[in-house]
């Protein structure tokens, strides 16, 4: 490379470390803003937020397919990785034209402030964290770019690109080297740390809900769930547990920041089409008789044989109890739930209404609820799937109808009704396993919630079907253990299975995708016997 060459990459590499430098400091200080306003308001939450809410439903479906609970995460990596390459590129205009560099700043600003306003629960105040990050960006990049706006002495000059030594003009500056540039650059970059950091740990003071939850004290339940017999479990290894612990229950929602409420502040607002307003708040609702069910909830993105389903002992209020209070009206068939985060969710409310445990859920498996599945309070409907029931961190629900609103995930592609579909799993052998000839269990877990599961069937390769040992049911609202032995012979195999339902449904061998309504298909893996 030329000398003038490596001087002119020296100096790109320069400018983009401006730019990304300013770009820090502008995240930092609307990290910190954030602190004063809420979590909620952070540009990078309000960004990723928006991409969210437009993600095209093939694209969510493969994102969740791919990286699972992790996606949220990958995300954020992706948010700022752009935000990253469009810092470096600002840096770099500015160098030749600052005016370009601080047009490509208010884009930004005009980007995250678009996207504050565009969440359902925006507040006025959230776009405060964005204009003093774009204001702070736009400081920060003029300092670095000029300066000689700092030091109080111009610099020298450097040539265009193309040009020559000689045909240099004053308009180019240079940007800054030698101990003037690296003050200027290290106390950008301690100031943005220091900016993120306080800022962080003020988010995490003033909006964490830990020790709200922590003074909860779950009322003991006016309708405890019985105990579920012995035999739910067959004791299997690698089969799920009949109970899923709060720890290893799935969490599937469009939250990019969990939203925190102290149960101290949580109200909930019934009204629409009824003959009275209800609102109420926690310590109101938690005084009224609570029921204790065990209950599976089932995520419609869960993939045939997919993870994202499991089972727990759910404590709430009756929802049907409250509805009537309020008296909904009779054409009102959608009960519209909201989230604090201004998630809506819509279920038919003769589902609600039929006599099954739907429920204000406060506990789960014996303590409140976390925090991720919806604390202080969520909304539980047994036999739907969670995109049209489990609301979690409720605060509001309006009686309306299905032809005069449309929930979240409606325009997004989804029907507008989704009950769970009967389907099983397979949880061992695993697929592409290898096993040792002899005696093996076939075991997994079959669901029908609220219809209860009456068979399932094992297929070895095309051999006959096999009726499997099914394990003691707990409800019909959650899932069923099952096991079949296997004299397994050396070589590849197939194996898949079917339930039947108590209505007597067969489940379908139709293999169908998650969306609209939920996957259908058989679980199939392949293994070898050796």
């Amino acid at each position: 490379m030329s000398p003038a060459g490596g001087r002119l990459l020296r100096t790109h590499g320069a400018a983009a470390l401006n730019g990304l430098v300013a770009g820090g400091l502008a995240v930092a200080a609307a990290e910190f803003t954030a602190a004063f306003v809420r979590r909620e308001a952070a540009p990078l939450v309000t960004v990723g937020q928006s991409v969210i809410d437009r993600t095209p439903r093939g694209l969510k479906e493969w994102a969740i397919r791919q990286f699972g609970t992790d996606d949220k995460l990958v995300l954020r990596i992706g948010v700022g990785v752009l935000l990253a390459v469009f810092a470096a590129v600002i840096g770099v205009v500015a160098r030749r034209w600052l005016w370009a560099g601080l047009l490509g700043v208010g884009i930004l600003g005009v980007v995250t402030v678009a996207a504050a306003l565009s969440r359902p629960a925006e507040k006025d105040t959230d776009v405060v964290p964005a204009l003093v990050g774009a204001a702070v960006g736009a400081v920060a990049l003029v300092m670095l770019t000029r300066p000689g706006v700092v030091f109080g002495r111009r610099t020298e000059t450097a040539p265009a690109d193309g040009e020559s030594e000689a045909a240099a003009t004053p308009t180019v500056p240079v940007v800054a080297t030698g101990p003037r540039r690296r003050t200027l650059v290290g106390g950008a970059i301690g100031a943005g740390v220091v900016l993120a950091g306080v800022g962080r740990w003020l988010q995490d003071v003033r909006f964490d809900v830990s020790k709200s939850r922590s003074r909860v004290v779950l009322p003991p339940p006016a309708a405890p769930a019985p105990k579920p017999p012995a035999s739910t479990e067959l004791g299997i290894p690698d089969l799920s547990t009949h109970i899923t612990p709060n720890r290893d229950f799935y969490r599937i929602d469009t939250a990019l920041v969990v939203p925190e409420i102290r149960a101290e502040d949580w109200k909930l607002r019934i009204h629409g089409k009824v003959d009275r307003e209800i609102e109420i708040d926690f310590a109101q609702l938690t005084a009224r008789p609570t029921i204790e069910r065990d209950i599976t909830l089932c995520c419609v993105s869960n993939d045939v044989g997919g993870p994202y389903i499991g089972t727990a002992r759910w404590q709430g209020i009756p929802l049907a109890d409250l509805l009537r209070e309020a008296g909904v009206h009779p054409d009102a068939d959608q009960l519209v739930s909201r989230s604090s985060d201004g998630m809506t969710i819509g279920t038919p409310t003769a589902v609600v209404m039929d006599g099954r445990d739907a429920m204000l859920a406060v506990g789960m498996n014996g303590e409140p609820l976390p925090i991720v599945h919806g604390f202080p309070v969520r909304m539980v409907v047994p036999g739907l799937y969670g995109y049209v029931s489990a609301c979690k961190w409720i605060v509001e629900i309006e009686a309306t109808t299905f032809a005069d609103y449309d929930a979240y995930w409606v325009p997004r592609g989804w029907a507008a009704q989704g009950p769970v579909k009967t389907e099983s799993r397979i949880d061992t052998p695993r697929n592409m396993a290898k096993v040792p000839r002899g005696r093996i269990p076939v075991a997994g877990v079959a669901w029908a919630q609220h219809k209860g599961i009456a068979a399932v069937e094992v297929q070895i390769d095309d051999e006959p079907w096999q009726q499997a040992e099914l394990a003691a049911e707990d409800t019909v609202d959650t899932w069923r253990q099952f096991v079949w032995y296997w004299d397994a012979k050396p070589g590849p195999h197939r194996i898949r299975i079917r339930a039947t339902d108590k209505t007597g449904y067969v489940q379908t061998d139709e293999e169908v995708g998650v969306g609209p309504d939920g996957a259908t298909g058989w679980h199939t893996i392949s293994m070898t016997v050796t």
